[in-house]
């Protein structure tokens, strides 16, 4: 149970800091680039294998670590134009409701998953939790020419997930943590390059110290996060099909309150109860 709070609270961290991001004028795909070369180097400091282009070349997880590594800054991007063309709470419950995708596969996939009623009751309480907490009360309409974008980051982010979950039980041992998160960290900071070159050909976006700074300050907790994820996933004592929707609405309730508290955001009564149905959520789910 101590990795899944510990991934709470990293998550959370991170969302502290795109909040920064925002307040501070930090361009958010520079210091992501950043971000993830420096995680990535925390991955091979911290790895009790040693480092062989060949080794990771031909080790059995390397697709997994690119694959999750592409997909990781492409959603994003799609997350960052989705909230732009079709708005915040569109956006962001189409990424939160994605958990059900790793949830799913977990379900089919794996044999010591199991789908019971009490589960199911959890999963409900989830869905109407992430609704009421991402909206203001106000009808959710959307231009549906941009349907695709929202299918797109539901997809993308949930694919993700999924693909790393299967890398945890299939292919990633112990001692190939390390590397595997170097791998996956410094395949998305490439694909990150790639994606700023290719917008640089429209508009020359100008390269920031503090953008630098700040990608490199991120990337410590965004390593933690995942480390801490991997681990909740290998040795909790959840099956999968727990861990994400409990991490998930565990950071729904964290963020909340760090926006309530740090940022003097506002909650509508929606959000509030919206907020309670992810605590019940939380404790049908571990707990029944």
């Amino acid at each position: 149970m101590i990795d899944i709070l510990l991934t709470i609270v990293a998550f959370n961290v991170l969302i502290v800091f795109f909040k920064l991001f925002h307040k501070y004028g930090i361009d958010n795909l520079q210091a992501l680039i950043i971000n993830y070369f420096v995680a990535g180097s925390c991955g091979l400091y911290f790895s009790d294998q040693e480092f062989s282009i060949s080794y990771v070349l031909h080790s059995p997880w390397i697709f997994h670590a690119a694959a999750i590594g592409i997909l990781f800054i492409v959603t994003f991007n799609l997350y960052a134009v989705g909230t732009q063309k079709v708005g915040i709470a569109i956006t962001t419950i189409a990424n939160k409701l994605s958990l059900f995708v790793p949830v799913g596969f977990a379900l089919i996939l794996y044999p010591n998953e199991e789908l019971t009623y009490v589960k199911i009751i959890g999963f409900l309480l989830a869905i109407v939790g992430i609704y009421l907490s991402s909206t203001t009360g106000k009808k959710l309409s959307f231009d549906k020419s941009y349907l695709w974008l929202i299918v797109l980051v539901f997809v993308g982010q949930g694919i993700a997930d999924t693909i790393f979950n299967n890398a945890q039980k299939t292919v990633v041992n112990e001692a190939d943590a390390g590397l595997f998160f170097m791998c996956l960290l410094l395949i998305a900071g490439i694909s990150g390059i790639v994606i700023l070159i290719g917008k640089s050909i429209k508009q020359k976006p100008k390269l920031q110290v503090k953008n630098l700074v700040a990608g490199a300050i991120f990337g410590v907790p965004n390593f933690a996060s995942l480390i801490f994820f991997f681990n909740a996933l290998e040795s909790s004592g959840f099956e999968a099909s727990q861990v994400f929707p409990v991490v998930s609405m565990g950071v729904v309730v964290g963020s909340a309150l760090v926006g309530l508290l740090l940022f003097k955001e506002k909650l509508s009564l929606m959000n509030w109860l919206g907020l309670g149905f992810a605590v019940v959520s939380i404790y049908v789910i571990t707990f029944l």
